[in-house]
């Protein structure tokens, strides 16, 4: 298992995880419009999330874009 901190909660995921695996807690899709992520303060592009592996301690921030007035 692996501990990353998930915007700053800890969590646990199976070795060999990638950036969408850690974004599937969040019920965040390849198609899902809005959404940012970073891994130790360095943006991952959409394309990359499926083929980015996360490391022991990685500071995965996801930032979602809401519609307010």
């Amino acid at each position: 298992m692996t501990t990353i901190r998930l915007n700053g909660e800890q969590r646990r995921l199976d070795d060999g995880a990638t950036v969408q695996h850690a974004l599937d807690l969040l019920n965040v899709t390849p198609d899902s419009r809005g959404v940012a992520v970073a891994v130790d303060r360095e943006v991952v592009p959409r394309g990359d999330w499926a083929a980015t592996a996360l490391h022991e301690g990685a500071a995965v921030e996801v930032v979602m874009a809401i519609q307010g007035g």
